[in-house]
């Protein structure tokens, strides 16, 4: 029997928003701070600057947008490798709605991941869209979330050079049932 894996993750958040008097009114200070993880930079984060927060730093909700979308990416990747499908480039344009009541507690509705994969012309897209569905399925940051996470994923068909020669855009909206493959490489 195959005892599970278990991975601990850290991550420290500082507060550097103060601006000598610390929150002593809503004004004087900002929810700037920074995130740290052991051994990698400093990424400076904000509230959105509609809430107000500090322009030009990531925010909470970009942060989980962009994990929802990473994990999907890296177990799309592994999928595609252990089935000897040929990925030549991979990106995605993801967006997520925040609906924010009167009383102010907000909370995600819905996230959308755009990914775009090119792919050799020879390709077979049904397996191309199927590993979608399994990604969705498989990613630890995705499939906990009590929002809708859809996938549109489109395929660039690559015939022997990087340029593009077709593109095929699915519709797909991906909420599979979790099942275990294995962790990505």
């Amino acid at each position: 029997m195959r005892r599970h894996l278990i991975h601990h993750y850290q991550v420290n958040t500082a507060w550097t928003g103060n601006a000598g008097t610390g929150t002593s009114g809503p004004k004087a200070c900002s929810g700037n701070h920074a995130l740290l993880v052991e051994g990698k930079p400093p990424l400076p984060g904000s509230a959105d600057p509609a809430f107000p927060g500090g322009a030009g730093r990531s925010t909470p909700e970009e942060l989980l947008i962009a994990a929802l979308s990473a994990c999907h990416m890296l177990w799309y990747l592994h999928l595609a490798a252990r089935e000897h499908v040929i990925v030549q480039a991979y990106t995605d344009r993801a967006s997520g709605t925040l609906v924010t009541p009167p009383g102010g507690a907000g909370y995600f509705s819905e996230v959308t991941l755009r990914p775009t994969v090119s792919v050799p012309a020879a390709t077979r897209l049904a397996q191309v869209h199927a590993l979608h569905r399994r990604a969705r399925a498989l990613c630890s940051v995705a499939r906990p979330v009590r929002f809708p996470v859809h996938c549109e994923p489109a395929i660039e068909l690559v015939r022997g050079d990087p340029a593009p020669a077709a593109a095929y855009a699915g519709d797909a909206t991906e909420q599979a049932a979790a099942h275990s493959e294995g962790e990505p490489a």
